[in-house]
């Protein structure tokens, strides 16, 4: 399972050789050792964000793919070379193409502590927890003219524990010589002002929101249509309610105050 890579949208934007170097490069590197190996299968973390911005909802695997940052790019490339490796081996690939992850494990034992150079440009669901804990002043939500609902993006909010579970599957349904590609979201959408709600309800917080501009390269409007990894594999998200994610990762925060410190190493 080949989960590496940088994943910050805004991020490859301003420094994409980083990103074309640390996922296309390194995945080339990857299929190279399998191949030395005899390495047979292969489920590959990819992203919603190799179709760009689809004129069309909900996006299902046969979308166009048009990325629009370097990102997307990088990982539609990895993807490409993933598929051409396979087309003259019996290796069995499943490529499994994110939604927008969220959550933590429910038993607590493992959550989402990105280094704190990388804080600034981590995923909503973090900042909305250093908002909370008052790490920082407040919210920043970028961009309020968007064509949705309220002018703020709308994205598919996927549990982490669901995802593990797609996983799990895949690599269970893996055939050889057979290539997959699913979609791993919801199918459901919530706005990000809807997201910053269910955030201020599961912690408690009356999170201060501040609006700026647009990110460069961010999508207006992004969710899965779901049925071929329901079809194919037998998964369905069973955590769809944002506010209950969120919840079990506030938890998670808030026992974690420096991430995985010593002091929170459980022997």
């Amino acid at each position: 399972m080949h989960f590496a890579a940088v994943a910050y949208a805004g991020e490859s934007t301003m420094d994409p050789l980083k990103y074309y170097h640390n996922i296309t490069s390194n995945t080339l590197l990857v299929l190279e050792s399998m191949a030395k190996h005899d390495v047979k299968t292969l489920i590959y973390s990819s992203t919603c964000a190799t179709y760009g911005q689809p004129q069309v909802m909900p996006i299902t695997e046969e979308t166009k793919q048009n990325p629009i940052n370097p990102y997307g790019k990088a990982k539609k490339m990895a993807e490409d070379m993933i598929l051409d490796f396979s087309r003259n081996s019996d290796t069995s690939v499943m490529i499994l193409r994110y939604f927008n992850v969220i959550g933590s494990d429910p038993e607590g034992r493992l959550g989402e502590a990105p280094r704190p150079e990388l804080r600034e440009r981590g995923r909503i669901s973090g900042a909305c927890f250093d908002a909370a804990r008052g790490s920082i002043p407040g919210l920043k939500v970028r961009g309020t003219d968007y064509e949705t609902v309220d002018g703020t993006c709308v994205r598919d909010y996927i549990d982490v524990t669901d995802l593990v579970d797609a996983h799990v599957k895949a690599l269970e349904k893996a055939q050889s010589g057979k290539v997959g590609i699913c979609n791993v979201g919801t199918g459901k959408s919530s706005s990000v002002m809807e997201f910053v709600d269910a955030c201020k309800k599961a912690t408690g917080v009356n999170i201060k929101v501040d609006f700026l501009e647009r990110h460069l390269g961010d999508y207006a409007e992004v969710y899965s249509d779901p049925s071929k990894i329901k079809r194919q594999l037998n998964w369905t998200a069973k955590h769809t309610d944002p506010r209950e994610s969120l919840q079990v990762a506030w938890r998670w925060q808030k026992s974690h105050h420096d991430g995985y410190g010593v002091s929170n190493v459980i022997y």
